[in-house]
């Protein structure tokens, strides 16, 4: 092993925007005070609950991914378990979030406000 993951960072066209869709989406803190990096308009942190952190970039030309287009691919994305699909559904786009796909699997295929795909998994139960 050479390292662990210290954070994911997201670029993105506003940081503050995206940390806190995020929040509204797992939870955490904003920029909470951490001697790892210094937060600004240009780059801001989400300190999960399960003590990963989520990073986020401004990008000023900043070309959001076109899923499933693969002449833009997604750069990256998170698979996220819930409990209920059809209200996690609803506070993603109460948050600026816009569904983008079912499959036949149930998954839900979302963006976030910046255009990054990601998925919304039914967890165990749901």
């Amino acid at each position: 092993m050479i390292g662990v993951v210290q954070c994911v960072v997201l670029d993105c066209p506003d940081a503050q925007v995206l940390a806190r869709f995020y929040r509204a989406l797992l939870g955490g803190e904003v920029d909470r005070a951490d001697p790892r990096w210094s937060v600004d308009d240009d780059f801001s942190t989400l300190h999960l609950p399960d003590a990963s952190v989520l990073a986020f970039q401004r990008v000023a030309d900043h070309r959001p991914p076109r899923w499933p287009d693969s002449a833009h691919p997604q750069q990256f994305h998170l698979d996220i378990e819930v409990t209920d699909l059809d209200d996690a559904l609803r506070q993603v786009v109460a948050e600026g979030g816009t569904e983008l796909h079912r499959d036949e699997h149930g998954w839900i295929v979302c963006a976030d406000p910046a255009g990054h795909p990601f998925c919304l998994l039914p967890g165990p139960g749901a």
